[in-house]
């Protein structure tokens, strides 16, 4: 396995951070590390000033695809048939029995006929290797793109589930200069069988925006988790078995019993491609009595997908719940992706459940943040569910028509409150602030933060 705490191959005060706008996985990635970007923000590889019209085709002709056959996929009947030979393209092998896994499969190939024979990423290589510094993508393509093309500096690679399949990993994985940033252990032993020299690994963790961490310390982190399992905890059954523990890592008094801070705050946060909004309405109907008395806050959250927000908007007023919209019912919709990943990550602080589909989010289990698990989208985001279950943070979603229900259960038992705490323990945090050290030089305490699973 490689090194947990690798040092820096050189030191740069900046680097480029590229990512592309399909879904909003990549994005939230490059969101985390915008602070050691150059040139004023993170690069947008499919749509940036000057993109040749020719990769602009090919990139909106991917994206378009990938967004189609999402909200396709919860269809009867014909969705789940489309998406699953689209799926089946990208598909993650099992790793068992352990074997060589390096041999390029046919998206691989595909993907580098792109790129070498049509110059998909070439101009945008072209134009950052004028002034080369460390290139940090979130999705593979413009990494391909960098080799192919001989970008001078290095070229590292955010790999944003918990496990991949070998469309991330090029031609000649063990001739390679790429560098991947491993979010969990299980991706670090994925890259050794698809080809990747040890070298060229490095287990981080993903990277989670720096200021819902609160630097290498975690301040941030514990103040928010203090009244998260206050609020997860109304009963005080998780607090009284672990109060030791609890006062040692978050301080002294953390939690009592009938010392819940507000309401149980829930956010249903919808993918970039706007699936399972319904699932989302499903749910508010259910809790409309909790709603009304201000039992429950709900965050529905439509990312910049305006025509999400206006259907929440549309099916609550429908429901009979106008008047808890703006109080303790809330629709988020902005309009740009910038706004959006600011925004998120301020609201995200305050919540104390996110009940989600278990894709990049699944490692915001990593703040203490219990996940609901609404049905996966792709072969990754299965894999991120077994992940979710193995790290105690997750748990898949009941039947929605009862959330009102399950739900409560689950607060009044402190299930939640324990899988707030799992994720804080057991999932990865600090992602950022490794990335950082490595590429820039940064100097953090690293072989103070936890260990990565």
């Amino acid at each position: 396995m490689p090194k947990h705490h690798p040092k820096p191959h050189h030191r740069h005060p900046k680097a480029y951070v590229v990512s592309v706008n399909m879904g909003y996985g990549h994005e939230r990635a490059a969101y985390a590390l915008r602070d050691i970007a150059a040139n004023g923000g993170v690069i947008t590889a499919n749509d940036y000033p000057g993109i040749p019209k020719r990769d602009r085709m090919l990139w909106k002709e991917s994206r378009r695809m990938y967004e189609a056959v999402s909200r396709l996929q919860p269809l009867p009947v014909i969705g789940p048939y489309i998406f699953e030979v689209m799926d089946r393209m990208q598909r993650i092998e099992s790793i068992y029995p352990r074997r060589d896994l390096s041999a390029p499969t046919a998206q691989v190939k595909q993907t580098n006929l792109m790129v070498e024979n049509l110059g998909l990423g070439k101009h945008l290589i072209d134009k950052l290797a004028k002034n080369p510094l460390p290139l940090i993508c979130t999705f593979f393509i413009p990494a391909f793109a960098a080799e192919i093309y001989d970008y001078p500096g290095d070229i590292y690679v955010v790999i944003c589930d918990a496990d991949m399949s070998r469309a991330w990993v090029g031609m000649d994985p063990k001739r390679s200069r790429i560098k991947y940033f491993a979010p969990n252990g299980r991706v670090a032993e994925r890259l050794r069988l698809y080809g990747i020299r040890r070298e060229n690994i490095f287990l981080t963790g993903f990277p989670l925006p720096k200021e819902v961490i609160g630097g290498p310390e975690g301040t941030v982190i514990k103040k928010d988790l203090m009244t998260r399992l206050c609020n997860l905890d109304p009963n005080g059954i998780f607090s009284a078995k672990y109060i030791k523990t609890l006062n040692a890592e978050l301080g002294a008094g953390t939690c009592s019993i009938n010392k819940k801070i507000r309401p149980p705050s829930v956010m249903f946060s919808v993918g970039g491609a706007g699936a399972q909004k319904a699932l989302g309405m499903t749910a508010v109907k259910s809790l409309k009595h909790q709603l009304l008395r201000e039992e429950i806050t709900f965050r529905l959250e439509a990312g910049t997908k305006k025509m999400v927000a206006d259907y929440f908007v549309r099916e609550i007023k429908a429901s009979g719940l106008k008047r808890a919209l703006g109080r303790n019912l809330f629709v988020d919709s902005e309009p740009d992706r910038p706004t959006y990943f600011h925004k998120f990550t301020e609201r995200l602080c305050k919540t104390d459940i996110l009940w989600t589909k278990p894709s990049e989010m699944s490692f915001y289990a990593g703040v203490g943040l219990p996940i609901i698990m609404a049905p996966s989208i792709g072969s990754q985001e299965q894999f991120n569910r077994v992940w979710l279950k193995m790290v105690g943070a997750g748990v898949s979603q009941n039947d929605p028509r009862y959330t009102n229900e399950w739900l409560f259960d689950w607060i009044e038992s402190g299930g939640l409150a324990r899988m707030a705490w799992n994720g804080y323990i057991e999932a990865p945090t600090h992602g950022s602030y490794r990335i950082d050290s490595i590429v820039t030089g940064e100097k953090y305490e690293l072989e103070k933060l936890p260990m990565i699973v």
